[in-house]
């Protein structure tokens, strides 16, 4: 399926200069939208998953229908502050700044192998913050899945080394 004709393409949007890439119109149509989430739960099948990890907000968007096809778990990876148990946490830079992305200290059981999933994989930060957190519970990162790759961008150099599966690359 052309995915891409089920992405809204917004200029200027957060700020000029920015080509926002929408992925609403894809979540609104439900066979688009299953096609997406079935190709990424046959790629992780491919891996033999344990469990899915994905950032908020999108990465839930992404991550949880494929654990709810494949029968595993999901554990989110979110903002300090978010989560309500103990937890692990990873600084990382932004483009004017860092951010903190915490996950619970026992969302992941050592050996367990993961797939990441995102709706976008842009610079790469916060999908390599979220390997390192997956990595310090004694996680194995057997994937990275995506539905959009800005390839302009690079994100996928700071993931040497881990399988990603991307849906659509711009």
């Amino acid at each position: 399926m052309d995915y891409k004709q089920h992405i809204a393409i917004v200029e200027d949007w957060p700020k000029e200069g920015v080509r926002f890439k929408d992925i609403t119109p894809l979540m609104d149509n439900g066979k688009a939208f299953k096609s997406a989430i079935d190709e990424i739960v046959e790629y992780a099948k491919s891996l033999n998953i344990d469990l899915i990890v994905g950032p908020e907000a999108r990465g839930f968007i992404v991550g949880c229908p494929v654990s709810y096809a494949l029968e595993v778990g999901f554990a989110p990876v979110r903002k300090e502050g978010k989560l309500p148990r103990e937890t692990i946490k990873v600084d990382y830079g932004l483009e004017y700044g860092k951010n903190v992305l915490t996950l619970h200290k026992d969302a992941i059981k050592p050996g367990q192998r993961v797939l990441i999933t995102d709706d976008l994989l842009a610079t790469g930060g916060t999908i390599e913050a979220t390997i390192k957190l997956v990595e310090e519970l004694g996680g194995v990162v057997a994937g990275c899945a995506f539905l959009i790759e800005l390839t302009y961008l690079h994100g996928r150099d700071k993931l040497e080394g881990h399988d990603v599966l991307t849906l659509m690359q711009y």
